[in-house]
């Protein structure tokens, strides 16, 4: 492909405005803090981005925690890769499978509150840099746990802590205490075609 002279030009100061416009943007962002992030929706992903997440902070040497609300201690690919960091991430799987399994709401609920002990234990921990509380939007969306309480909990979070919150149908409360909110979009899901959960994708 063959770019005229004038293309070129044109293409440069183009660029060059674009590039002042974002330098000042990005000038302009001073607040060093620690986020509220919420990965939500029925799309797939929302697990996987916040392990993506932990592996980009693990590259720079931070601590990590890890509290699985739903999901029980099962064997996963992204637990036994974290597993060659050691002590780096400190993971807990404390439920006990999603509720249409257990039928037990009452044991539902005891599994949460023990998850969201663990969970506040690890908040607590000042060498702890990120904490993902995975599916506890799932806790919340059951009544396992009371909204209120658990949402001035990680909003009282410690000015250095980020922490991700995963799972289906986030509620509105938290929506509104988050710093970041992404929404996963269901396009097409090989599910709806007869195709199982496979290991190093689903799990």
């Amino acid at each position: 492909m063959t770019i005229d002279a004038d293309e070129v030009a044109r293409h440069k100061a183009k660029m060059a405005k674009r590039k002042a416009v974002q330098d000042a943007e990005v000038a302009g962002k001073s607040i060093e803090k620690g986020l509220l992030i919420v990965n939500t929706g029925p799309g797939k992903g929302k697990s996987t981005a916040a392990f993506g997440l932990i592996l980009r902070a693990l590259g720079y040497g931070w601590r990590i925690g890890v509290v699985q609300f739903i999901k029980g201690a099962w064997s996963t690919g992204e637990r036994k890769a974290l597993e060659a960091f050691g002590d780096q991430v400190v993971w807990h799987s404390m439920g006990e499978g999603f509720t249409w399994e257990t039928q037990d709401k009452a044991r539902d609920i005891a599994a949460a509150e023990r998850a969201f002990a663990k969970a506040r234990e690890l908040m607590a921990d000042p060498e702890i840099r990120l904490l993902v509380l995975d599916e506890l939007n799932i806790a919340l969306r059951y009544d396992y746990l009371p909204l209120a309480e658990v949402v001035e909990v990680l909003r009282s979070r410690r000015p250095d802590l980020h922490i991700v919150v995963t799972g289906r149908n986030a509620k509105p409360e938290l929506i509104e205490a988050a710093d970041l909110v992404t929404e996963m979009t269901l396009v097409k899901h090989h599910f709806a075609a007869g195709v199982k959960a496979q290991e190093g994708i689903e799990f």
